[in-house]
This record gives structure tokens, sequence and C-alpha cells, in this order.
């Protein structure tokens, strides 16, 4: 059997910034949490068992819930606040797969 995908997961990070004043994930520093996240995987190398992939999505339609992210394939929705919620996404979901409930973001 042939494996399709070269990454394990895909974390989309909405950073989409809106001009007319509505609420949008860039609001709350979506951007530079992004780039926290990017940064975190390549220095964590290895220490992730499987690959992962940090992207930037626009706007990923959760704007009232923000800043938000989408784990893929798990179809998993989180929102967070800050760098601590990022590296427990990172430690529970991306490594031991585990959901993090308290941050799931519901429909």
């Amino acid at each position: 059997m042939i494996n399709m995908s070269h990454f394990k997961y895909h974390v989309f990070f909405c950073t989409n910034q809106r001009n007319d004043g509505s609420a949008c994930c860039e609001d709350h520093g979506a951007a530079a949490l992004r780039a926290y996240a990017k940064q975190k995987l390549k220095e964590m190398g290895q220490q992730i068992p499987d690959k992962v992939r940090i992207n930037t999505a626009g706007c990923l339609d959760r704007c009232a819930a923000g800043p938000v992210l989408v784990v893929y394939p798990d179809a998993v929705w989180y929102s967070y606040v800050d760098k601590e919620d990022i590296d427990e996404i990172f430690d529970k979901h991306l490594i031991r797969g585990e959901r993090v409930q308290r941050l799931l973001l519901e429909d």
C-alpha cells in the first residue's frame, strides 16, 4: 500500500485580517502565534513522532471564536489564546494523538 500523504497532520492557522473592523483572527495575534508554532515544530524535530506541516489559511469562517486553527486529517478545531495553548496542542494532539478538550471549538 502506498502512503499518499507526506505529512500525518496539517495544522491550518487562520491569519485573516479584515479591514472593515469586524472580528478576525489576526486581531488576536494569529500570525505571530502561527510563527511561534512553526518555530516550535522546527526546534522539536524528532520529538514529534510523525511529520507535521504548519500552514497559513485565509478566513476559516469562525471569526467570532478566533483565533482558530484546525488539525487535519482529524478535522479538529481549536480556539487558542497564547503560546501555552499552542504548546498544549503540540503535546497532546500532535505528539500523543489526544484532543485538547478545553480548547475544542464546538459547532
